[in-house]
C-alpha cells in the first residue's frame, strides 16, 4: 500500500481513472470504519486504506482473506440484510474470507466503494473475491465493489514505482 505515499501518485489522472477517484485524495492507512454490530456497538478492526470515498483491502504477500468465528461475523448488524448468508463460504462454523465480508459491510455502512487489490498470479484470491461478491443481495452495492490487480495498476504508476514492484515482488504490467 505504500505506493500510494509516493509523491504525486494520487494526483495522476490515469491512477485516479483506474480507481474511480478524484485526483489528490490523501490515503488514510489503517482506517477504522466502525462497522455497526447487533449489540448497539461498533467494531474496531482496521481496513488497509481509505482513499477518497473508497476502502481498500490489499493482498500482496498474505495468503488469504482470513477465517473468522461465526459468532463474530454473525454479530454484524447488517450481515443478513446485505448478504445471502447461506451462500457465504464457510469452513465448519467459521466464515472464510472474513476481511472481504467485513469490508463490504463497512462500504455499505459508510456509503463508500470498496476495492480489493490482488496479485494476478493468485487466481485463488480472485475466486475468493467472487465467492463473496456473488452473495451480495443488492446490485448497487455489488457495483460499488471492485477488484483490481497490481499488474493492471502498475502501468499507470511512475517508472520508479514500476521498477520497485518488479524488483521486490515480481509484479510487471499485464501484457
Amino acid at each position: 500500500m505504500n505506493i500510494f505515499c509516493y509523491p504525486g501518485v494520487t494526483r495522476k489522472m490515469e491512477v485516479c481513472r483506474i480507481l474511480g477517484l478524484e485526483p489528490g485524495s490523501v490515503p488514510e492507512f489503517g482506517f477504522m470504519p466502525r462497522v455497526p454490530l447487533l449489540r448497539e456497538a461498533t467494531e474496531r478492526t482496521e481496513v488497509d486504506m481509505k482513499l477518497g470515498n473508497m476502502l481498500f483491502e490489499a493482498k500482496l504477500t498474505e495468503s488469504d482473506f482470513q477465517i473468522q468465528r461465526a459468532e463474530l461475523v454473525e454479530g454484524y448488524r447488517d450481515l443478513r440484510d446485505i448478504f445471502e448468508c447461506r451462500h457465504l463460504p464457510k469452513l465448519g462454523r467459521k466464515y472464510v474470507s472474513y476481511q472481504l465480508i467485513r469490508n463490504v459491510l463497512a462500504a455499505h455502512a459508510l456509503n463508500f466503494d470498496f476495492c480489493t487489490l490482488l496479485d494476478a498470479r493468485r487466481p485463488d484470491l480472485l475466486e475468493d473475491w467472487y465467492g463473496i461478491v456473488r452473495c451480495i443481495r443488492f446490485a448497487a452495492l455489488r457495483a460499488r465493489c471492485k477488484v483490481l490487480t497490481w499488474q493492471e495498476l502498475t502501468p499507470s504508476l511512475p517508472a520508479a514505482l514500476q521498477r520497485f514492484l518488479s524488483v521486490k515482488y515480481g509484479i510487471v504490467p499485464v501484457s
